[in-house]
């Protein structure tokens, strides 16, 4: 369990978030949804520990994460854009990622054969096209068998058939009981995995609820029109 009480966060005078309040259960699959600059990497952000609230608390397991750095082993994360080493080959980068979380990377083998990496573990990421980085991304956020899955844009960049594998992926994890955060613009992907979504709009929590109760709070078929109508309540 994810517990977000009250959290604000502002950069200079732009206010990012405005009392956030959430709870992200296990077993399911939380889609966070809203245009550019509504919130949704920040929120992301204070969860991992990469960006500090102003005010507000998070809990994981019903433990304050402020000032903690153990409970980071138990999320695995995927940045939007990750930023590693040009230098460095696919299997150092693995191995640098290993050697931080010291914790045994049991899906290695299995996620690499999944997402036809093995031919580039000795190829350095300069050289790797956009859909090959973001696979790597992939297996770094999923290898050590982490209880959360925090993944924000998962499938930009990859082909048919390795955004099939991913989606896939998820939902076997959110089968085993994990709990998945996932962040993105593609409708028709969070309609397919989420069991929740989480609309923000300007640092604000301004629906949270099912898929099946968004299009019913609209009257819209399908989640992209959905969202698009609370857009145009908005009056944007």
């Amino acid at each position: 369990m994810i517990d977000i009480r009250r959290l604000e966060k502002s950069f200079g005078a732009l206010r990012v978030l405005q009392g956030i309040d959430l709870r992200i259960r296990p077993g399911q699959v939380t889609a966070l949804v809203g245009p550019n600059a509504a919130g949704k990497t920040t929120l992301i952000k204070c969860v991992v520990g990469l960006v500090v609230p102003d005010a507000g608390e998070i809990r994981i397991d019903g433990v304050p994460i402020r000032g903690a750095w153990a409970y980071r082993e138990k999320i695995g994360y995927m940045a939007q854009v990750a930023r590693f080493p040009e230098n460095l080959t696919v299997a150092e980068v693995l191995r640098l990622v290993k050697d931080l979380r010291e914790s045994p990377a049991k899906n290695e083998a299995l996620l690499l054969g999944l997402f036809g990496l093995h031919a580039f573990l000795g190829r350095p990421l300069r050289g790797l096209s956009g859909g090959t980085r973001q696979k790597v991304n992939l297996v770094l956020a999923m290898m050590c068998d982490p209880e959360i899955l925090i993944l924000d844009e998962p499938t930009v960049g990859l082909d048919p058939l390795a955004s099939r594998r991913q989606k896939d992926r998820i939902l076997e994890e959110r089968a085993r009981g994990k709990t998945v955060v996932l962040a993105s613009h593609a409708m028709g992907e969070i309609e397919e995995l989420s069991d929740r979504v989480v609309f923000l709009l300007e640092g604000r929590v301004y629906f949270d609820g099912t898929p099946a109760e968004l299009r019913a709070r609209t009257g819209e078929a399908t989640l992209e029109r959905a969202i698009a109508r609370l857009l145009e309540r908005d009056g944007r």
